[in-house]
């Protein structure tokens, strides 16, 4: 057998860092190293290093192979965006005096808190984070975001249940626990601050969701949004799971902002979740908002709000060539504007809020019983997705690229194209310098793999459940290779005829290089682990 000296060499870090091994040192990986590195060197070879943080490109390949799950399937397009995704992801990984946080921007930007660090993405982060094998990297950013003076609050951020989905990966709840005190008191400043007892909701100003010139904003920028309060919900019901003395509080506060919101915000017209501005007796705002499908990033609504599904895929609403629109395209306010803001979401393609739709598309699909869409959406989806990352260069070569807000018709990354002519004609350096954009970490794209297509659903205790939204019928074959969960690492293989792996036929499940369940289809199976 090879022994590949990287892996020895990350052993043997880990092993002085105190961290264990036992996982990783089970089985040797079925996806070879050569995979990974091919799509490292590519990427390096493409790339113009400007911002280098904790792991320069000179070290990405090493860090990769030792540090995320490997993914292989027959649409090459997807897997190259995978690899692409967590290539981009390790170069926000930023060491400060205080520990390790993940950052949105690479560049300084005026509006960020302490080290660079910005609230809005930090869900994406941790739904992103939590499948590397290091874990001292979402620690240390819990520590940041809840001790470490991270401007907390500076915009809606679940942290609660973004604390919550990373133990549902790793089985251990010590963060938990020691956070428990924190989070209630998050809560608690968020009553204080954006807690309308009248209304029984929570409101926000777009902006303050990472949603500036929104249409629901335009009257007034503040309102009572599905947003915030499918946040707020999860905070409270995550807070009553984890606290037995703050339970009763807390489920408590939880269905009556679900009750508000579903009754509030509800628009039974237009079978869609809306803003309400707040002005006295504002109604709601008559367009349909991408946000409006955040409930279900929590699976909060009840099964007849479902009907808000059929407009995802219709191209008179939000289903575009290069991603979703955020506001439906036949609102009269629908806007692809080359002027003003450079971050608008009247219209744009934004990855953040594909990565919440997609997330909630998952979620509906495997916790719901509906008929407006199904998985072969959902991997339409996807595609669309994957092929919204990449660039144009000046030269006419296309490149893997992620950057802020795209034009959902034609792929053009539309604030780096208004950014790099600004003003004299030059980047400018009060918006955050050259490329601003460029490796923007504020969405996920790889948690959709692992959750969705390959459909490794975290549970809690010993309970292991694998529900692939993958095309049976386009994909012979699929593999995800060593992704930590409960302390184990896991093997997923999806081999129609045996031949590809030599693993056997069809979906089999593998922990720690042992053989754990087997079924002849692409179908959900549940298992107990030992």
């Amino acid at each position: 057998m090879e022994i590949n000296k990287c892996s020895l060499l990350y052993v043997a870090v880990l092993l002085i860092a105190g961290i264990s091994v036992h996982a990783q040192s089970q089985a040797p990986p079925v996806i070879p190293d050569s995979l990974v590195i091919a799509y490292v060197e590519r990427f390096n070879a493409a790339d113009e290093e400007l911002y280098s943080q904790l792991i320069p490109n000179s070290g990405a390949a090493e860090f990769l192979c030792n540090n995320v799950p490997r993914f292989e399937c027959p649409d090459r397009q997807i897997e190259e965006i995978y690899y692409f995704r967590w290539w981009t992801f390790r170069k926000h990984l930023r060491q400060t005096p205080e520990g390790y946080i993940i950052t949105e921007f690479l560049p300084e930007v005026s509006w960020a808190g302490k080290y660079n660090g910005i609230s809005c993405p930090a869900m994406h982060h941790y739904n992103e984070g939590r499948w590397l094998h290091d874990r001292r990297y979402l620690d240390s950013y819990t520590d940041y975001w809840l001790r470490g003076g991270g401007s907390l609050r500076a915009y809606s951020f679940p942290i609660a249940a973004s604390l919550y989905n990373y133990y549902l990966a790793s089985g251990d709840r010590s963060l938990l626990r020691e956070y428990t005190p924190d989070l209630i008191a998050n809560y608690a400043e968020w009553e204080k601050s954006n807690f309308d007892p009248n209304k029984g909701l929570f409101w926000q100003i777009d902006g303050r969701d990472g949603m500036e010139v929104s249409v629901g904003g335009r009257t007034t920028a503040s309102g009572y949004r599905a947003t915030i309060n499918s946040y707020m919900i999860a905070e409270a019901r995550t807070i009553a799971a984890i606290s037995k003395p703050h339970s009763a509080e807390f489920f408590s506060k939880a269905d009556a902002i679900l009750s508000a919101m579903q009754k509030t915000l509800w628009d039974a017209d237009s079978s869609f979740f809306k803003v309400l501005p707040r002005q006295p007796e504002a109604p709601l705002c008559e367009a349909r908002e991408l946000h409006g499908y955040t409930p279900w990033y929590f699976s909060l609504p009840a099964e007849e709000y479902s009907p808000a599904w059929k407009y995802l895929m219709s191209p008179r609403h939000f289903f575009a060539p290069y991603g979703p629109t955020t506001v439906e395209q036949l609102h009269p306010e629908f806007t692809l504007a080359y002027s003003g803001h450079e971050c608008q979401w009247n219209g744009p393609s934004w990855p953040f809020s594909t990565a919440v739709t997609l997330t909630a598309l998952v979620n509906l699909l495997n916790n719901y019983s509906q008929e407006y869409i199904n998985k072969a959406d959902f991997f339409t989806l996807l595609k669309v997705y994957a092929q919204s990352h990449y660039r144009v260069k000046d030269d006419m070569s296309v490149v893997p690229w992620i950057d802020e807000n795209l034009n959902p018709l034609t792929g053009d990354w539309i604030a780096r194209t208004r950014l790099k002519t600004w003003a004299d004609g030059t980047w400018s350096k009060a918006k955050g310098g050259k490329e601003r954009g460029k490796d923007y970490n504020h969405s996920t794209f790889n948690d959709l793999i692992i959750t969705g297509i390959v459909g490794l659903r975290p549970q809690e205790g010993a309970r292991l459940c694998i529900n692939p939204l993958a095309p049976a019928d386009m994909w012979d074959w699929f593999c995800l290779d060593r992704v930590p969960y409960h302390g184990k690492m896991l093997t997923v293989i999806w081999d129609k005829t045996g031949a590809k792996y030599g693993k056997g036929k069809g979906l089999t499940i593998w922990s720690n290089g042992k053989k754990i369940g087997h079924l002849t289809c692409i179908d959900k199976i549940e298992i107990k682990l030992r």
